[in-house]
């Protein structure tokens, strides 16, 4: 179960964004940025956060887009969930908070934010700690048909592309959110407390929008935003990381994620991978916190 309380939850501009975040520790720390994935929110580091702040870390895990306190500060503004978007609000996160370069760490859609961040403005990013590995994809890429078990995993994402599938989220977001708990963590025994603490964010006004567009786009049924074409044609190529990284994984992740041995090649800076064992899920930062914080640990030494 999650500690009752994380917080408090504080409020700043960066780029199209009013951004809800947490920030423990000294303000004069190394600094980690922490991103949650979906369907989570800042909740996952509940514990993780804390025990890096303890260890001296200035510690700042943000509401992405879509969820929790953070809000468009313009009704005009596209909600757009493409991965370059999301990863430059991250960069605009930073500069909001004077943060020249941090080390960046999450899981699921975190996870690619952090190597997107990593791959294309490495002078911001220390180190990386990325759980299920290297995940920066392509409209193109993603045109290409899976083997049908493969396919089925992704049944919420063909879900999404259709009318019913953005109605029966929205209408069912809290239900849709536990069931995939259920399925991308089967060993995790989280109670209704923890649950409800993080489906709160959800009830965010633009969270069905985003969701859906996140997942549309990666299937090519709809389209992102001129401004971040350049980044997403860099982002094409599949480019090779060269910051210190350690890729983790669960034991028992039930969501869609690649094997470890396919992605080794695109970390070219020193770099390690751990399988955490125990019956551990795709919230790795939430199921496991100590083996999380130990590889931001162990990444910064490499960075030092």
């Amino acid at each position: 179960m999650a500690p009752a309380s994380f917080g408090p939850v504080q409020q700043i501009d960066a780029g199209p964004l009013d951004v809800g975040y947490v920030e423990v520790g000294p303000p004069n720390g190394q600094p980690v940025v922490l991103l949650h994935g979906w369907p989570y929110d800042i909740h996952s580091y509940a514990e993780a956060a804390p025990a890096l702040g303890a260890a001296g870390y200035r510690v700042v895990v943000p509401h992405l887009r879509g969820y929790g306190t953070t809000r468009f500060l313009s009704d005009d503004t596209m909600r757009n969930g493409e991965q370059a978007a999301l990863a430059v609000d991250v960069i605009h996160l930073m500069d909001a908070l004077a943060i020249d370069s941090a080390i960046v760490a999450g899981f699921d859609w975190g996870a690619r934010s952090a190597n997107v961040v990593a791959a294309l403005w490495p002078d911001r990013c220390k180190a990386m700690v990325s759980v299920s590995g290297y995940l920066i994809g392509s409209q193109a890429a993603n045109k290409a048909p899976l083997p049908p078990p493969a396919e089925l995993s992704w049944w919420y994402q063909y879900y999404f592309a259709t009318n019913r599938g953005r109605a029966g989220y929205d209408k069912y977001r809290h239900d849709f959110a536990e069931l995939i708990w259920h399925t991308a963590s089967p060993q995790w025994t989280f109670d209704d407390e923890t649950f409800d603490r993080s489906a709160a964010s959800f009830n965010n006004p633009d969270h069905v929008d985003i969701v859906i567009h996140n997942y549309r786009w990666r299937l090519g049924v709809a389209s992102g935003e001129s401004q971040y074409d350049e980044l997403e044609q860099q982002l094409a190529i599949g480019p090779v990381i060269t910051v210190p990284t350690i890729t983790l994984e669960g034991d028992a992740n039930g969501a869609p994620h690649p094997d470890p041995a396919t992605y080794a090649t695109k970390f070219s800076g020193k770099y390690t991978h751990r399988t955490i064992s125990g019956g551990v899920g795709h919230n790795l930062p939430q199921e496991a916190p100590k083996s999380f914080v130990d590889a931001v640990l162990e990444v910064d030494g490499f960075a030092s």
